[in-house]
């Protein structure tokens, strides 16, 4: 559609059409990840995660910014076959596009290598990652024992003390809260003083007395309380939510025919012995400018973000490195660490550059320990601004493109 639009209507001549098709293209990206609640998966920035100082862009101009950059850039080698640009301006063009995307790399690179290594003081987390078949996660059979090897993973020994356990999304498949044995066991492999805090369904009763259900996380002590729970939010439509439900009568997937609901919105959770997090249920960190509280609704702005997900529904494929990508990403726009515990997927610790500092592998059964690294002393660009950097940088280069249009 976007080569349609470019080509069918003539928009833009010369390197006019280069700015259009890379505007036209960061656009329909941005309508992607917003229209029909969006799916911003695999936007062509992300193929700068391997490249940090590249990466260091998106705490500016976001990842939609830096996708925006990388279609511009790559598309003006076309101005060398195009008989209507000079050639001295094609190739100054190329060049100017390849000179900013060195500066950005030079400039990231010097802002990596200003970066702290500070940790918070007096936290040590354990990953927990069982690798649990998808098969196996659900079935009625399994539920207890999976839930039994998770807290074995989360007693064995460790080089230090470990203050919180993490599990996974749903990693506890039965109602917690209507379960006080359930509550009492967990808390037998809670550290001393600190917390173990894991995905689970929530069940609570709704205005007309049906159940609502919630894909949820929930903070547990030493002595089996509920000390902090989040909803998800962003629902998963036809895996958590039927959308159409009027016209498409079947039953949500990964609620095995029950429906979740949405809860309010990103929070800052306040938990015993951690910084205010943000915390986010499986696909909600794909979203950008959309995993912290807004400022306005007076909540303290988090200091690091922690992902659950299960992404055993991928196999062994290349979803889950994507997922763990995209995640990533999250932590260098906003300046914050980023926390990720998978069931099966990659689980692991990435500092507010985006360095990661510990990881579980694809496939790997066992427990990560690491501290929690400290979140930058001020927002990045991005965390003030978020995607108004962006739409300025689309309308200047439509501006221009379209600007060149009309000299030709």
């Amino acid at each position: 559609l976007r080569v349609w639009m470019l080509r069918v209507r003539g928009v833009g001549q010369g390197l006019g059409k280069a700015v259009l098709f890379a505007a036209s293209w960061a656009l329909f990206e941005w309508l992607r990840g917003h229209v029909f609640t969006g799916f911003p998966w695999n936007l062509v920035g992300y193929g700068w995660t391997g490249v940090l100082p590249v990466l260091q862009g998106v705490s500016l101009i976001g990842i939609y910014g830096l996708s925006l950059l990388t279609v511009l850039v790559a598309s003006l080698p076309a101005g060398l076959a195009d008989m209507a640009v000079p050639r001295r301006r094609a190739w100054g063009a190329l060049a100017a596009g390849l000179a900013l995307f060195a500066a950005l790399g030079a400039w990231g690179g010097l802002r990596l290598a200003g970066a702290s290594d500070a940790t918070v003081p007096g936290v040590r987390l354990r990953l927990v990652q069982p690798a649990i078949d998808q098969r196996l996660k659900w079935a009625a059979g399994e539920r207890v024992r999976n839930v039994q090897q998770q807290m074995e993973l989360s007693v064995a020994p460790s080089s230090e003390p470990v203050t919180h356990v993490i599990w996974a999304e749903t990693a506890v498949p039965l109602f917690l809260d209507q379960d006080a044995r359930l509550r009492q066991a967990l808390g037998s492999v809670t550290p001393p003083g600190g917390l173990l805090i894991t995905g689970v369904p929530r069940m609570e009763a709704g205005p007309d007395g049906a159940p609502l259900y919630y894909n949820s996380l929930a903070a547990v002590d030493g002595s089996g309380a509920v000390t902090g729970r989040f909803d998800k939010f962003h629902l998963v439509p036809f895996g958590e939510y039927m959308p159409l439900r009027r016209w498409l009568p079947v039953g949500a997937i990964a609620g095995n025919g029950a429906e979740f609901s949405a809860g309010p919105g990103p929070v800052s959770l306040d938990l015993k012995g951690l910084p205010p997090v943000s915390p986010l249920i499986c696909y909600e960190v794909i979203f950008p400018d959309a995993v912290l509280p807004a400022a306005e609704e007076g909540a303290g702005r988090p200091r690091w973000i922690l992902n659950l997900t299960n992404d055993a529904w991928y196999g062994n494929t290349a979803g889950p490195y994507q997922h763990f990508a995209i995640a990533r990403t999250r932590a260098v726009e906003e300046g914050m660490p980023l926390v990720r515990v998978a069931n099966t997927g990659i689980s692991g610790v990435v500092d507010p550059h985006g360095r990661i500092t510990a990881m579980l592998p694809l496939g790997h059964r066992g427990v990560v320990d690491a501290a929690l690294p400290e979140a930058l002393l001020t927002p990045t660009l991005y965390g003030r601004v978020g995607d108004g950097a962006f739409g300025l940088l689309l309308l200047t280069c439509f501006a221009v493109g379209l600007r060149a249009r009309h000299r030709s």
